[in-house]
C-alpha cells in the first residue's frame, strides 16, 4: 500500500491517499480543500481515485470533497452519525466568522465494521466517537488513519459540535490502545504516533 501525505488547509490538517499497488485503486482520506497536485500523484502511480473516507464531518476534513468528487468521480463515504452535524453545519460556521460551504453528497452512510476494498486489500472501518458522534477510523495495513481522535500525546477537542470527552477517553482506550503497539496512527492534524507510544506518554488517557 502506498500512502502519499497532503498538508492542506489553514488549519493543516492532513490528508492521506492510499493507493493499492495491484489494482491501481485509491482512497483519499479526509478532503480538507482542493488538492492541486492529486491529479498529477495518481497519473504517477497511474491510479484511479476510486473513494473520498471522511474521518468525521467537521468542516476542516470535508470542505474540499464537493470539487474533488466532480473532478474525479469518486465515492464519497462518511458514518452515518455525522449526518446531522453535516446538515447543520451553516449556523456554526456563521457563529464562529465563516462564510457556510458547499455541502458534500455523501455517497454511503458507512457504520462499524463495514469494509472496503482497494482491489484486493480490506479497509476495515472502526467507529469513533468522542470528537465527533460519527468519528471513524480506517484500518489497513497495520495502519490506522484516526482523524481527530488521537494525536501525538494529545486527544482531540470536544468543544465543538458532536464533542464528549469522556466518550473520547473510552473510545480511545476500548477501540485505539487495543490494537498491536505497532500501528502507525495516521492522525488529522501534527506528526504521526504509534498505539504503543501513546499508551506509554499520552497522559490524557
Amino acid at each position: 500500500m502506498i500512502v502519499r501525505q497532503f498538508v492542506v488547509g489553514f488549519i493543516a490538517n492532513n490528508n492521506y491517499l492510499l493507493i493499492d499497488e495491484e489494482s491501481k485503486e485509491a482512497a483519499l482520506i479526509d478532503c480538507t480543500d482542493y488538492i492541486s497536485e492529486l491529479g498529477s500523484v495518481l497519473k504517477e502511480y497511474d491510479a484511479k481515485l476510486k473513494y473520498i473516507l471522511l474521518t468525521h464531518g467537521h468542516f476542516d476534513h470535508i470542505i474540499g470533497v464537493p470539487k474533488t468528487k466532480r473532478e474525479f468521480g469518486a465515492k464519497v463515504y462518511m458514518h452515518k452519525d455525522d449526518k446531522d452535524l453535516v446538515d447543520e453545519s451553516d449556523a456554526f460556521m456563521l457563529s464562529v466568522g465563516m462564510q457556510p460551504f458547499e455541502h458534500p453528497e455523501i455517497d454511503k452512510y458507512i457504520e462499524e465494521g463495514e469494509e472496503i476494498y482497494l482491489g484486493k486489500t480490506k479497509i476495515d472501518v472502526i467507529h469513533l466517537p468522542g470528537h465527533t458522534q460519527g468519528g471513524v477510523g480506517y484500518l489497513v495495513d497495520g495502519m490506522m488513519f484516526s482523524g481527530d481522535t488521537v494525536f501525538l500525546e494529545s486527544i482531540g477537542r470536544t468543544d465543538l459540535p458532536g464533542g464528549n470527552y469522556e466518550q473520547l477517553v473510552k473510545t480511545i482506550k476500548d477501540k485505539v490502545f487495543t490494537l498491536d503497539g505497532d500501528t502507525i496512527l495516521y492522525v488529522g492534524h501534527g506528526t504521526n504516533t504509534t498505539v504503543e507510544h501513546e499508551k506509554k506518554y499520552n497522559e490524557f488517557v
